[in-house]
């Protein structure tokens, strides 16, 4: 039977845990996820899980933070006086914005803190500095 290596293009079912038990993501109710292993498609962690195993099968991987996505970096918080925002812009906690540095790269960030004169912005992927779980079933092989 084929055993998955890099460079292979694959569909999987999954479902994403915290440590709490809290599901975070799956793909149960839609199309399964097809991705090249090897390419940096997803995190490291869910890559190396799925290594070697066959259609069919099935695992479940504990993944720490530091291979999904990343320990949590507080030089990446930031505070943002109001007046440099956009006007029209009604600033809520969980909100997500995008940022356009100089260079034209666009950064996700999502509002963690409304004060009266200042907006605390994370610029942390939500899962930063979270253990995961992950339940995968290996669909297909593309070849």
């Amino acid at each position: 039977m084929y055993k998955i290596k890099n460079g292979d293009t694959i569909s999987v079912h999954y479902t994403g845990t915290l440590t709490s038990g809290e599901v975070f993501d799956s793909s149960l109710d839609r199309e399964p996820l097809k991705f090249t292993l090897g390419k940096d498609q997803l995190i490291p962690g869910f890559e190396h899980a799925i290594l070697g195993l066959s259609v069919g099968e099935k695992v479940t991987t504990n993944i720490p933070s530091k291979e999904a996505y990343g320990e949590h970096n507080s030089e990446m918080v930031l505070q943002v006086p109001n007046n440099q925002l956009p006007p029209e812009l009604d600033a809520q906690i969980g909100m997500q914005l995008q940022l356009n540095q100089p260079n034209g790269q666009v950064i996700p960030v999502q509002i963690t803190q409304v004060k009266a004169e200042m907006v605390t912005i994370d610029a942390n992927h939500p899962l930063a500095g979270e253990d995961l779980k992950f339940d995968i079933e290996i669909i297909e092989i593309h070849y």
